[in-house]
């Protein structure tokens, strides 16, 4: 089985910018906060949403420019949620959804393959400190 890698974006694409990261962020919580089945989740857990959002900006913006402005340990805080198969295939459908209007094919197409990876990684690391295991069910 061969992996398939991420597609190249150079940090000087002119669709990859800070402000179209920040619109992807703020645009894909706006929608996660108000869906029915992964919105009580964020919205239990997220207490001050500029925050999170500035954060995960940052996270993003450190993934695709490499401006290494995140340096938290993103994997821990997801670690005790309530959270099964059906919240990330939420996730990345609502996160490609957005991925897709925002940016240009081959942008978008490079924010997609990370965030199934990341909640590939996700998924098994949350099964596996419940004592349960678990393959990837997103990875490209």
């Amino acid at each position: 089985m061969t992996e398939q890698t991420a597609p190249a974006i150079h940090t000087f694409h002119p669709d990859l910018t800070e402000e179209k990261i920040a619109q992807l962020v703020a645009t894909f919580y706006g929608r996660a906060r108000t869906d029915d089945l992964i919105g009580p989740i964020f919205n239990a857990q997220v207490k001050d949403w500029d925050h999170h959002i500035a954060q995960i900006s940052d996270f993003w913006s450190s993934m695709l420019l490499k401006t290494g402005r995140y340096e938290g340990r993103p994997m821990r805080p997801h670690l005790m949620l309530p959270i099964r198969g059906e919240h990330f295939d939420r996730w990345l459908a609502l996160f490609e959804t957005t991925a897709r209007e925002i940016f240009e094919s081959d942008v978008a197409e490079a924010f997609i393959v990370r965030a199934r990876r990341i909640a590939g990684s996700f998924e098994m690391g949350i099964a596996t400190t419940r004592g349960e295991i678990a393959v990837p069910r997103h990875s490209v």
